[in-house]
C-alpha cells in the first residue's frame, strides 16, 4: 500500500475480532430504554472499532424489486415500490440477537430502504411508498437486515435502483452507474443507557470489494475525541468508547491512495445522540 494510505494507517485503532452475547427494542434505537446511570458522561478511553462474528448466514436470501409506479401530484410524486423476498422471514427475529450485546427491533427482520442516502427506513412488509420532486434524479439502495439491524452482505440479498422523475412526472428507470459506492447504515438516531455500549456501524459496499484497491475512511467525531479509521474489509463492526452527546460520523470511499473515488455515493454523513439516562439532550 503506497505511503499516503500508510500514513492513515498509522491513526488506526486496532481491529479486533470477538463473540460477544441484543436487547429487545424497536428500530428506533433510543426505545430501548435500559439505562444505567454508571456510564460516564466522558469516557476518556479511545474510540475503538471491534468486529462482530457473524454467526448466521442466510446464503440463499434473495430481495427483488416486483415494480414501481409512478403518481403525479402537483409539483411532486407519489412512487409505491413493491419488493420480492424470498428465503428470508421479514418480521423473524433473526436467531443469534440474543448473541449480540447491541439494539435489536422486537418487529424482527426486515428490509433497510435508503434513498439518495439518507437515514433508512426499515420495512417490515415488502412495499413502501415515498413522495419525490418533479424533475428530479434519485437513488434506491435496499437490502435485508437482520433482525438487530446488521445487513446481509450475501450476493441477491440487496439491490440498486437509479431513476429519474420528468418534469411531467413520469418515472424513467436510468443505468446502474458501474462506479463503486458506498451507502451509511448503521448507527442511527437515539442510544440510551445500555444500548451506547456496543453501537452497530454497518454500512454497503456496492460495484467494488473492499481490499487493496478500494477503501472506506471513516471519520469520527464524538465530544473530546476525533478518531479516523481506514477499513479495508467489509464485515460488521462495534464502535467502542463514543462519548455521551452528539457523534459525527463521515463516510468516504477511497481508492489505493488514498483519495476519494469519484461518482455518486462516495460520501456521506450522520449525526447520532447518545445519554447515559433520560432525558436526551
Amino acid at each position: 500500500m503506497i505511503k499516503e494510505t500508510k500514513s492513515l494507517l498509522t491513526s488506526i485503532v486496532a481491529v479486533s475480532l470477538f463473540t460477544v452475547s441484543c436487547g429487545d427494542a424497536s428500530d428506533k434505537a433510543g426505545e430501548a430504554v435500559n439505562n444505567d446511570t454508571t456510564l460516564a458522561m466522558s469516557n476518556t478511553s479511545p474510540v475503538a472499532l471491534q468486529a462482530l462474528e457473524e454467526t448466521e448466514e442466510f446464503p440463499d436470501a434473495r430481495l427483488g424489486l416486483a415494480g414501481v409506479t409512478a403518481t403525479p401530484s402537483g409539483d411532486s410524486v407519489k412512487l409505491s415500490f413493491r419488493f420480492n423476498v424470498k428465503n428470508y422471514q421479514l418480521k423473524q427475529q433473526t436467531d443469534d440477537n440474543n448473541s449480540k450485546v447491541c439494539n435489536n427491533s422486537a418487529q424482527g427482520q426486515h428490509i433497510h430502504f435508503i434513498l439518495d442516502n439518507k437515514p433508512y427506513v426499515a420495512l417490515y412488509e415488502p412495499r413502501h411508498e415515498i413522495t419525490v420532486a418533479k424533475n428530479s434524479e434519485h437513488f434506491v439502495m435496499a437490502f435485508l437486515s437482520r433482525s438487530y439491524h446488521l445487513s446481509l452482505k450475501t450476493e441477491g440479498a440487496a439491490l440498486l435502483y437509479h431513476f429519474r422523475i420528468d418534469e411531467h412526472g413520469k418515472l424513467h428507470q436510468l443505468d446502474d452507474p458501474r462506479s463503486p459506492m458506498v451507502f451509511y447504515s448503521r448507527p442511527k438516531g437515539d442510544y440510551l443507557g445500555k444500548d451506547t455500549e456496543n453501537v452497530l456501524f454497518d454500512f454497503y459496499i456496492w460495484n467494488a470489494q473492499l481490499g487493496e484497491d478500494y477503501m472506506v475512511k471513516a471519520d469520527v467525531q464524538t465530544p473530546g475525541k476525533d478518531t479516523s479509521f481506514i477499513i479495508s474489509d467489509w464485515k460488521p463492526y462495534f464502535l467502542k468508547n463514543l462519548s455521551m452527546g452528539k457523534t459525527n460520523i463521515k463516510l468516504v470511499l477511497i481508492d489505493k491512495e488514498g483519495r476519494k473515488v469519484d461518482g455518486p455515493n462516495t460520501e456521506v454523513s450522520r449525526e447520532i445522540n447518545l445519554a447515559a439516562d433520560e432525558p436526551m439532550n
